[in-house]
């Protein structure tokens, strides 16, 4: 019966549109070595569903824009209501872009390096005269999370749950530290973009790539899948729980679960912005061993969803109707 089902549901999830067949199953979702968000590994089930080979890159999301006329969050001007007690010189359209410093004083204070850059969006992903010129390919950044959902709609998709994105980038490997086994560079040579040297003053770039990467630049995993970990941090439908959420008994897995409560959490440190956090995954170009460790497949991160940067992006995915 089993596989019937799963045969229904490849057919009814056939790969189209350059997206790949991940045939669900069981697996050990999140972590109990690494970072306390990760915790507590537990079994989860998931359904098959279909998924972008790739996240959308630059080429992709203006063929969206020119058809919809979509005007993305970092190119939209705040409203002084949204955000109470903001600087008026502040409140114009921009996005955060990675501007690496001379020096550090303390790694705990990612301000050093994160500049919000008026006139910065997906057309000028380093601020006002930068360009995606050449970058075609590349996965497009600076996507606030309704930009990702307003791409999704219009392309007949979704965004994939926390559980479908980790189950998706294990690729069939359950249990191993990385998506593609237990050494991040096994044989000395990179398969996936990452920082190499001491983040975020050293960049010694030696999988070729200083920030964003080519989708295709590197080896898919098992399931045809690109650069699930690295080069871009990607949005998924949850919102953000502290820890992962476990049925009180271990003998029921979850099927198909979801993340934290309806609304979400809220940053901590400004209670005063009620923005809701979603969860992301995959890590990025500036994940080093000596800072963010998150290029696993069960590392995750907040992310408020009027938030974005020049290292966050997404792919969706298809699943079979009910």
């Amino acid at each position: 019966m089993g596989a019937a089902m799963g045969g229904q549901a490849e057919a009814a999830c056939a790969p189209v549109d350059d997206m790949v067949f991940v045939p669900g199953g069981s697996f050990t979702m999140g972590s109990d070595h690494h970072y306390p968000e990760e915790a507590p590994a537990h079994r989860v089930t998931v359904d098959g569903f279909v998924m972008d080979r790739s996240p959308v890159t630059n080429a992709a999301f203006r063929t969206f824009v020119e058809a919809t006329g979509h005007v993305t969050v970092a190119e939209t001007v705040p409203r002084l209501e949204d955000y109470p007690g903001a600087l008026a010189h502040m409140l114009a359209a921009g996005s955060l872009v990675f501007t690496p410093p001379a020096a550090v004083a303390d790694l705990r204070d990612c301000g050093q390096w994160w500049r919000f850059t008026f006139g910065a969006s997906w057309r000028q992903p380093y601020g006002p005269g930068s360009t995606i010129h050449g970058l075609d390919d590349h996965p497009v950044v600076h996507v606030a999370y309704d930009d990702a959902v307003a791409y999704a709609a219009w392309a007949g998709k979704s965004l994939p749950t926390e559980a479908e994105w980790e189950f998706a980038a294990r690729g069939g490997l359950d249990g191993t530290e990385f998506a593609w086994g237990d050494e991040l560079m096994p044989g000395g040579r990179a398969v996936a973009n990452t920082w190499q040297g001491e983040f975020p003053t050293e960049n010694l770039a030696l999988d070729g790539f200083e920030r964003t990467s080519p989708v295709r630049a590197f080896p898919p995993n098992d399931y045809g899948l690109h650069d699930m970990i690295g080069n871009v941090w990607e949005w998924t439908e949850d919102f953000w729980s502290s820890r992962h959420a476990v049925p009180a008994k271990a003998c029921c897995v979850p099927q198909n679960p979801r993340g934290g409560p309806e609304g979400g959490s809220y940053d901590p440190s400004q209670p005063e912005i009620r923005i809701p956090r979603k969860v992301l995954k995959g890590g990025s170009h500036l994940c080093a061993p000596n800072y963010c460790r998150r290029y696993r497949p069960a590392a995750r991160h907040p992310e408020p969803v009027d938030t974005s940067t020049s290292h966050v992006g997404f792919r969706c995915i298809r699943r079979p109707a009910p």
